[in-house]
């Protein structure tokens, strides 16, 4: 007979009435959470009841935390962020052990989480969630409600009081590798990487640098485009931490000359997983790591929460809902391409269609999508994937980048074949991406004929809407953007404060500059007398384009961006 589920049991248990069910139901639909803490919430079972259900049904001891007088190293055993997430507080610890009261026992996640996180065995106890609550605001007030994930400092503490031995062998010697394994599998070591990686997620970081040099060892996480250094562990723990990092990458810890590129994925406490592609690169003093975040949980692929304005929008919906021509978007490296174009795609696909896309390397896993990794070294080139795709009837192509003649070509041709391209330039803005592909080789005829629109993007930092203040812009700053004061008008315009919510820097989040330049009848004609740059700038803005500075004074004037992150990323 199979056993009872925690909900079958309390109804039987608690003999509520039907109106009583219902009440508890509607509840547990609205806050997503369990029939037990739905019916705690609705106080429909009060606290005696809650511990006496969960003791008999489990066999386990209670506890009121909050009567205990819980020392301050005992709670900072587990990260606060941790506590909070589950509803559990330590109060008590025996060489090994740690008592552990909680409002959900059967959460058997967040107990492994907490095992791994602390190293320590647990001896559980029930507790209610207002037990729980109470404990959690005697010890954790004045901290900002979205926790510290980790408290660094605590576990560098950690570290720097443990055993973990790291050879003092030359970096070449084969025999060095298993110590090194060793470290590298101790508790504080995998602590202290488990927390670097659990911290970035909860900052947002979209990289993290791990940097090894003569006299230190620093940590820095790329936030909102800006690297910020966040730690600096101890140097006799460099080895340890950068072979724990590959052992996760699935790399050769025992190669340190050559480079080498991995991913791993992770868990989060909260349940959410997170890919990292992750690169080693040997430098002076060692192995320089750097890994990327590829959290698809925070991907936005919408193109109207991208930041386009209304009619550079229009413009873009027009040009890919056509059958065929080709779409560049151009940028520098992190200027957020990728993601405008995985949007593109994403309004693109739908049942009947046939999507294909060759990408190096591929940074996210779209469904209904064929998505194939470009690799130079086994001949599996932009060139060659589009020439195989061409043979998969193929109605859209998405070429992670023309490099080539070659590439261009078959893409050009592709696009005037009746398929939709969608593809990536290196270039300064929409404009210069034409006579980028004059400049390659490409045909005046196939560009004019195939090309139906071009997207130049930046990405500036948002200001922070918890601490952003109203400000004015000086007549500087005002000549420098190009505006005219007597049609400026200030009302909205705010500059950065800083404040925790940021990490004080004023900024939050990101959002994208664009100018989208549409290939009409006449700049057709432009491009096949070959016409220069200006020309072709010029005619673009008389017939409706908004450059990437006049997008930027749009979003100054409505409050989003300061204007020196718009004069910073626009000429």
């Amino acid at each position: 007979m199979a056993k009872q589920t925690t909900t079958e049991a309390l109804k039987q248990w608690a003999q509520f009435t039907a109106e009583e069910i219902r009440d508890i139901e509607e509840l547990q639909r609205q806050k997503r959470t369990s029939f037990l803490a739905a019916a705690f919430d609705k106080d429909i079972l009060r606290d005696q009841d809650y511990l006496e259900f969960l003791s008999q049904r489990l066999s386990m001891p209670c506890a009121a935390p909050e009567l205990f007088d819980i020392a301050q190293d005992i709670f900072e055993l587990v990260p606060s962020e941790l506590c909070r997430k589950y509803e559990a507080v330590p109060f008590f610890r025996h060489n090994n052990t740690l008592f552990i009261a909680t409002a959900d026992p059967e959460n058997l996640l967040a107990l492994d989480d907490i095992r791994f996180v602390t190293g320590m065995e647990l001896a559980v106890h029930i507790a209610t969630p207002t037990s729980i609550a109470v404990s959690l605001e005697n010890y954790l007030k004045g901290e900002e409600s979205g926790g510290n994930f980790g408290d660094l400092d605590e576990a560098l503490a950690d570290i720097a009081e443990s055993d973990v031995e790291i050879s003092r062998k030359s970096e070449e010697s084969a025999s060095e590798e298993p110590s090194v394994l060793e470290a590298a599998s101790q508790a504080p070591v995998v602590k202290m990487v488990n927390l670097i990686i659990m911290d970035a997620i909860r900052k947002k970081a979209s990289d993290i640098h791990i940097e090894p040099y003569e006299e230190l060892f620093r940590v820095r996480f790329r936030i909102d485009g800006v690297l910020q250094e966040v730690m600096r562990p101890p140097m006799r723990l460099r080895n340890a931490i950068i072979s724990r990092l590959k052992i996760m990458s699935h790399m050769d810890i025992a190669e340190r000359r050559l480079p080498q590129d991995g991913r791993v994925k992770v868990r989060t406490p909260g349940g959410l997983e997170v890919e990292f592609r992750v690169s080693v690169l040997p430098l002076l003093y060692g192995e320089k790591v750097v890994m990327r975040l590829l959290d698809k949980s925070s991907l936005n692929l919408d193109l109207r929460d991208l930041g386009l304005e209304d009619s550079a929008l229009e413009i873009l919906q027009r040009a890919i809902i056509k059958p065929y021509g080709m779409i560049l978007v151009t940028g520098p490296t992190g200027s957020g391409k990728t993601t405008t174009l995985y949007s593109a795609i994403m309004e693109l696909n739908k049942q009947e269609v046939n999507i294909a896309t060759a990408e190096d390397p591929v940074e996210y896993s779209l469904e209904g999508v064929n998505q194939v990794q470009v690799r130079d070294d086994i001949g599996l080139t932009f060139a060659g994937a589009l020439r195989s795709f061409l043979r998969q009837d193929p109605d859209i192509i998405l070429v992670g980048e023309i490099r080539d003649l070659e590439t261009a070509e078959i893409a050009v041709k592709a696009a005037m074949t009746g398929h939709l391209v969608l593809s990536t330039l290196h270039t300064n803005d929409a404009p210069r991406t034409l006579t980028r592909l004059m400049n390659m080789g490409v045909e005046e005829y196939l560009i004019a004929s195939s090309v139906n629109a071009i997207v130049a993007q930046r990405l500036v930092r948002k200001l922070c809407p918890f601490c952003k203040q109203d400000t004015e812009l000086s007549q500087p700053v005002l000549d420098a953007l190009g505006i005219d004061p007597a049609t400026w008008d200030d009302s909205q315009v705010c500059a950065p404060r800083g404040c925790p919510k940021c990490n004080n820097t004023g900024y939050k989040g990101r959002i994208g500059l664009y100018e989208v330049l549409e290939v009409t009848e006449t700049m057709q004609e432009l491009i096949l007398q070959r016409a220069s740059v200006p020309h072709i700038h010029a005619l673009a803005i008389e017939e409706g384009m908004l450059t990437m500075r006049q997008s930027g004074i749009e979003k100054i004037r409505q409050g989003i961006t300061s204007a020196q992150e718009v004069l910073k990323v626009t000429a």
